[in-house]
């Protein structure tokens, strides 16, 4: 009776994990460059069952992932993730490295960065890891200097560490996806590299100011939880999206404002 009750259970398993298999994999992204590149995707790899869930501004795709709404997400770097881990209480599972949106600096009003007047105000993301990520990034390019030793991806910085300001910029926090919208009100604004397509600007082209691609540590990741890390289907599509097809597919139709990490890996 136990033997064929252990039975009985082993086999309700194998049919539960062979029915999850078989049902799509439901992976939420940003519209631009995620979701089309997972576009990309299915007609590359036609066997692989994706249902792609638009991501949409105020949605937290990782609460989505954390509550089983979603199977996986790509949308975020590693530093973002960390941080979201932190404020959830959960852990998550990168599965695939995939692509850089190299963050860039924009502007209406100027045309270089040294055009910026006295008093400049700069709008940038207000979520702690693209924060810092900006302020660096206004360093890199000579705008203000950071008190902070170390680099970004590895040391968070904010407004407090600002050393040195010479045209006394104001610093301008704003929530991620209202930035490009903001370039009309500031006289720049730091955009990451999705919202910034969205929104039309073409990064390698309008950017005063560009993120290099070289060791960037903001790669793009497929994410997934640690129960389904091992799922057939999310290894099948990290394995897709690192693909050389998919790699040419990036630098085709975006043009150096997104990289494949294989090419940073080979700078």
């Amino acid at each position: 009776m136990i033997k064929k009750r252990f039975l009985l259970l082993a086999g309700l398993s194998l049919l539960i994990a062979q029915s999850l298999q078989a049902a799509p994999l439901r992976v939420a992204a940003d519209p631009l460059p995620h979701a089309e590149i997972l576009e990309y995707v299915k007609t590359l790899d036609p066997k692989l069952d994706i249902k792609i869930v638009e991501l949409s501004g105020g949605v937290n795709a990782n609460e989505l992932l954390a509550s089983g709404d979603v199977d996986a997400n790509y949308f975020q770097h590693l530093p973002y993730l960390k941080d979201q881990e932190k404020a959830l209480g959960k852990t998550f599972a990168v599965v695939a490295s995939v692509h850089i949106e190299p963050l860039g600096i924009y502007s209406r009003k100027v045309k270089s960065l040294a055009a910026l007047p006295e008093g400049a105000s700069i709008a940038v993301p207000n979520n702690t890891t693209n924060l810092s990520r900006a302020l660096w990034l206004l360093q890199d390019k000579g705008v203000i200097k950071l008190s902070a030793k170390g680099e970004a991806g590895s040391t968070l910085v904010t407004p407090k560490d600002i050393s040195e300001n010479p045209k006394k910029i104001k610093i301008v926090e704003i929530e991620s996806p209202q930035l490009p919208r903001s370039l009309d009100d500031v006289d720049a604004a730091v955009i990451n590299g999705n919202y910034a397509l969205e929104a039309g600007l073409t990064p390698a082209k309008d950017a005063l100011g560009l993120e290099s691609a070289a060791h960037n540590p903001y790669a793009n990741l497929l994410v997934t939880t640690p129960e389904l890390a091992k799922d057939p289907r999310v290894l099948q599509l990290a394995k897709d999206l690192r693909s050389p097809q998919v790699a040419a597919f990036i630098r085709k139709n975006y043009q150096g404002s997104v990289i494949p990490v294989a090419d940073e890996q080979h700078d």
